[in-house]
C-alpha cells in the first residue's frame, strides 16, 4: 500500500490540534490534522462551543509566530484585572475582594479573550492558505504502527500515512494514548461546568471576575461588546445535583438564578447563547511520549477551568515542541525525552495547584470556608505573594 508522507501527524482537531498544525506548518514542516467531527464555525449553530478561552501573554507569543494572531486581534477582549472575591458558604453575598492587575507585572494585559466558535474560524481560515498543511474533517486515527525510522498510521477512511511525529491531541479519551499503552490518572470532584454567554448593563471594564463560593467557582470573562451592549461568557461550577436542577430551568428562570450566583456584579445577566453542561475533572497521562509520538493538551492534562490555565497550558506543550523541533531530529527518541523532562514538572505542579483551588473552593464547613478566605486575604495583601502569585499564573 503506497503511503502519503508528512513530517508530523496531529490527531485530533480541537483547539490545540489546529494551532499546532498552523505553528508547525509556520516552521516549514508539512502537517496533517484529522479529526473524526468537523469543527463548528458559526454561533449560530446548536453545536457551537460556548466556551470561551482567555490566552495568557506567552500563549500570544506562540500565536504571533504561527502567524495566527493577525486573524484574531480585532476579535480580542483584553484582560486587565483578575477579581477573585470570595462569597462564603450558600450566600450570594461578597464579604472580600482581592484585585490583581496586570500592570503591576506587565505592561501588557493578562491575556485576550476570545469565543472557542470564533478561534475555531480563525484556525480553518488559516490553514486553508498554507500549502503545506492540510486538515481532514470526517477521519479518525485506526491504528497506529510505530518504529524506529517513522509512525505508521491508518485512518479510518482506509488511507495510509507515514509521519516522523505523531502529536496526539485528541482529547481526554485519547484514541492515540491508548494505543500507545500510556495509562492516565483521573480525579473527580462531582461537579459540572455550566458555560454560556450574557449581557449586562455595567460594563465589564475589562475586569475578569471569580466568585468563589461552596459548589465552585462563577467567572465572569470579558467578551467584546455586542451592538453597543456589553457581554461576558461564564463559567458557572456547581455540585452534579445542583447543575441538573439549574440546567432544567427556562432561561429567564435560569438568568435569574446566574444573576443572583454572580451577586449582581454587573447587573442582570441576560442570556445570549444557549447552555452547555460539561464533567469538571482533573486528568493526567502517565507520562507524555511514547516512540514517535507526543502527548498534548487534554490527552496530556486536564483540569478544572480555573486561572485560564487549560489551554495555555496546551499551547506550553506545543512552543516546548516548536523549540526542541529546531535542536532535535523530529520525532527521535531524544527530542521526545527532552519534552517529557521540560513538561512534566510544569504539568503537575499546575495540575496540583488548580486541584487545590478547586477543593476549596468546594468546601462547605466553616473552618474550610474561613481558612479560603484567610488565604486569599494573604494571597492580595502581601506585594510580595500577589507578584509572584501573578508571573506565576502567566507561566513567566
Amino acid at each position: 500500500m503506497e503511503r502519503e508522507h508528512f513530517d508530523i501527524f496531529i490527531s485530533g482537531g480541537g483547539l490545540a490540534g489546529l494551532i499546532a498544525t498552523c505553528a508547525f506548518a509556520a516552521k516549514g514542516f508539512s502537517v496533517l490534522c484529522v479529526d473524526p467531527t468537523p469543527p463548528v464555525t458559526n454561533n449560530a449553530d446548536p453545536l457551537a462551543d460556548r466556551r470561551s478561552t482567555a490566552f495568557l501573554q506567552p500563549a500570544r507569543t506562540t500565536l504571533e509566530a504561527a502567524g495566527i494572531w493577525p486573524r484574531l486581534d480585532a476579535h480580542a477582549e483584553a484582560l486587565q484585572i483578575m477579581r477573585l472575591a470570595d462569597a462564603g458558604g450558600v450566600e450570594n453575598e461578597i464579604r472580600y475582594v482581592a484585585d490583581f492587575d496586570a500592570s503591576d507585572v506587565s505592561d501588557l494585559p493578562f491575556g485576550w479573550n476570545f469565543p472557542n466558535w470564533l478561534l475555531r474560524r480563525e484556525l480553518m481560515a488559516q490553514i486553508e492558505t498554507l500549502t503545506n498543511a492540510s486538515f481532514r474533517a470526517g477521519v479518525g486515527t485506526k491504528r497506529v504502527l510505530t518504529r524506529n525510522a517513522q509512525a505508521l498510521v491508518t485512518l479510518s477512511d482506509g488511507t495510509a500515512i507515514g509521519a516522523d511525529l505523531i502529536i496526539a491531541a485528541d482529547g481526554r479519551n485519547s484514541p492515540i494514548r491508548d494505543m500507545a499503552g500510556i495509562g492516565a490518572q483521573t480525579w473527580r470532584y462531582g461537579q459540572k461546568g455550566m458555560v454560556f454567554t450574557v449581557s449586562h448593563p455595567i460594563p465589564h471594564e475589562n475586569v475578569s471576575t471569580e466568585i468563589h463560593r461552596t459548589g465552585g467557582p462563577f467567572t465572569l470573562v470579558p467578551l467584546p461588546d455586542h451592538e453597543g451592549t456589553p457581554q461576558s461568557a461564564i463559567v458557572w461550577m456547581e455540585t452534579g445535583s445542583e447543575a441538573a436542577r439549574l440546567m432544567a430551568l427556562s432561561d429567564v428562570e435560569f438568568a435569574t438564578e446566574a444573576s443572583a450566583r454572580s451577586c449582581n456584579v454587573l447587573g442582570p445577566l441576560t442570556l445570549t447563547s444557549k447552555r452547555a453542561a460539561w464533567p469538571i475533572i482533573s486528568q493526567k497521562a502517565d507520562r507524555l511520549t511514547a516512540e514517535r509520538t507526543a502527548l498534548i493538551a487534554e490527552a496530556a492534562h486536564v483540569m478544572p477551568p480555573i486561572g485560564a490555565q487549560g489551554l495555555n497550558m496546551s499551547l506550553a506543550d506545543i512552543q516546548t515542541l516548536l523549540d526542541l523541533s529546531l535542536d532535535h531530529p523530529l520525532g527521535s527518541e531524544s527530542m521526545l525525552k527532552a519534552y517529557e523532562m521540560a513538561r512534566k514538572a510544569d504539568v503537575s505542579i499546575r495540575l496540583q495547584g488548580v486541584d487545590l483551588l478547586n477543593r476549596a473552593s468546594l468546601g462547605s464547613g466553616p473552618n474550610l470556608r474561613a481558612l479560603r478566605l484567610k488565604g486569599l486575604q494573604f494571597l492580595h495583601g502581601s506585594v510580595t505573594a500577589r507578584k509572584f502569585a501573578m508571573r506565576a499564573g502567566l507561566g513567566v
